[in-house]
């Protein structure tokens, strides 16, 4: 057993300025999730109410086991973009009569729940997080449907929504459908398309076309219940398969649908006996310096991660740029990858794919914490292999088929991003603290780069090169790239699950391995051809 002990001064300057600048940073945060929280803002948010509707977060909580925890995905969507903080849907996991259902919940208060090109990345990464981890997927539907505007953006990816849908079903994965409002065009084939429908006597709308477009379309006269209402789907089309009398009678009937589905892990169980870390959480504020250059001990943060701080590391003395080991999170047996705030040379590389073989080999989860500006580059490591050898970690990455647990703490640059399983390698789910910052490279180094490809194509035509020029140029690309590295906007192109505050980061790594016993977990020893 190997216990982690701190060096960390928690009463030093260096820890208080790192702590304030964290907790700035939250300030912030706190702000932006109040956006989401706001839906379409007061005057639609009363609207909606005083129609008798409950709000998407409302009707999520009246839907979970009392006192459960809701894990939401991707609160930040769409910010930086022209709509609203939040893509006009809910999506997370919680627990539902004792299943942990992935929810994705349309918020009418925003242009009455239609979908615009954020709401349907959000929505799909939701449905990948439902296959993945093999886990119910109930949809609160009181969609428009399309956001028409940006139709030409929504069209042709959206129909891969309601073939995910069946894809789903398909694979043995519940899909649950409870229809509160309109559910119109693209919106009524969320319910056609799912295992289970309940709707909402005289409030559930849902139909291909509204009576405008069908006069429009064939001039047949029609109203909202013979067409599309909720009787007429129970008693004649058979659309639906439960019709409540009211939202409160749809949430209980969409929790005895669950309660039916005899749901059960394939995955395995976590220890009965769980220890909490040695060391107390609120000290993961001032573990990150606002310089990032700063080096940075990850064990630091395993310390006060960790079931009772123990880490047995894994070649300690051999690439120690990255530090691999075994440890257990809330019962869960999980491997490490943690960068230093540092390259990554060959020895690094070479000692994450053994690694990641080994647990593959033992069917154990991954935890990746991203600090890293890299792999290392010049001619004394091109020589040296850095290139196969980044490759073996990358192939390593890709193809190992465990669990995969990303959260970006600090720097996540360049192949570092790859090697350290970024979005592009599908981890199950990735998170970013507010000090994370993700790019092909640094701002720095990307506007030097820029200058030294630039004042060479000068001097290559033989024309003279502005230095004044140069300096406003070099400028310019810092701050677009450090505005475009922030944690807030990669979030909000979807590009992570979440921006969390570092104290929750055991509770959110816990939550997502329960998530990921829903399904097997099991390793693979077929890799790619390592180039040696």
């Amino acid at each position: 057993m190997s216990v982690l002990t701190s060096r960390l001064d928690t009463r030093g300057p260096a820890y208080a300025e790192a702590r304030d600048a964290m907790l700035a940073k939250l300030a912030e945060l706190d702000t932006e999730h109040a956006k989401a929280l706001a839906g379409g803002g007061e005057r639609y948010v009363e609207r909606h109410r005083s129609r008798g509707g409950l709000l998407a977060r409302e009707r999520i909580e009246l839907l979970l086991d009392e006192g459960s925890p809701f894990l939401e995905l991707s609160p930040l969507a769409a910010w930086g973009s022209d709509f609203h903080v939040g893509a006009s849907v809910v999506t997370g996991v919680g627990v539902v009569s004792g299943v942990e259902c992935v929810i994705v919940a349309n918020d009418p208060t925003v242009r009455g729940g239609s979908s615009n090109p954020w709401t349907l990345k959000k929505s799909q990464r939701a449905g990948e997080v439902a296959e993945r981890n093999r886990m119910p997927m109930i949809s609160l539907v009181e969609s428009g449907g399309a956001d028409l505007p940006t139709q030409k953006e929504i069209f042709i990816p959206g129909g891969g929504t309601f073939r995910h849908l069946t894809q789903l079903s398909a694979a043995g994965i519940p899909t649950i459908a409870l229809v509160f409002g309109n559910s119109t065009a693209g919106g009524a084939y969320v319910p056609g398309m799912s295992d289970h429908v309940v709707m909402v006597r005289d409030r559930s709308k849902v139909f291909l076309g509204g009576p405008p477009l069908v006069k429009a379309a064939t001039g047949e006269e029609s109203d909202d219940e013979s067409l599309g209402g909720a009787r007429m789907h129970a008693e004649v089309s058979g659309l639906a398969d439960h019709l409540a009398e009211d939202e409160r009678d749809a949430i209980r009937l969409g929790r005895r649908i669950v309660a039916r589905l005899n749901h059960t892990k394939a995955g395995p169980a976590p220890a009965a006996q769980v220890r909490e870390p040695l060391l107390p959480a609120e000290e993961l504020l001032g573990i990150m310096p606002p310089d990032l250059k700063v080096p940075v001990d990850p064990r630091e943060v395993l310390a006060r991660v960790v079931d009772g701080s123990e880490f047995d590391e894994f070649k300690p003395s051999y690439g120690p740029g990255l530090v691999t080991g075994w440890a257990t999170l809330h019962g869960y047996p999980v491997g490490v990858l943690a960068n230093d705030n540092g390259v990554l040379f060959s020895a690094e590389a070479q000692k994450a794919t053994q690694f990641i073989q080994l647990a593959n080999r033992s069917n154990t989860p991954l935890v990746f914490l991203h600090n890293t500006t890299g792999y290392m580059v010049g001619a004394e490591y091109e020589q040296g292999g850095i290139i196969k050898h980044g490759s073996m970690m990358i192939n390593a990455v890709s193809n190992s088929t465990v669990p995969h647990l990303s959260v970006l703490i600090g720097a996540s640059y360049g192949a570092g991003h790859y090697g350290m399983c970024g979005r592009a390698y599908d981890p199950r789910f990735l998170f970013s603290w507010p000090s994370a910052r993700s790019a092909v490279m640094g701002p720095k180094q990307l506007a030097e780069v820029i200058s030294i490809v630039s004042r060479a194509s000068a001097a290559k035509k033989g024309q003279p090169y502005d230095d004044d020029q140069d300096a406003a140029m070099r400028e310019l690309v810092e701050h677009q790239i450090e505005a475009e590295s922030l944690p807030m906007f990669l979030s909000g192109r979807v590009y992570d699950d979440g921006v969390i505050d570092p104290r929750d980061t055991r509770t959110v790594l816990g939550l997502c391995l329960s998530f990921a016993s829903n399904a097997p977990v099991r390793g693979t020893d077929r890799f790619g051809v390592f180039r040696m």
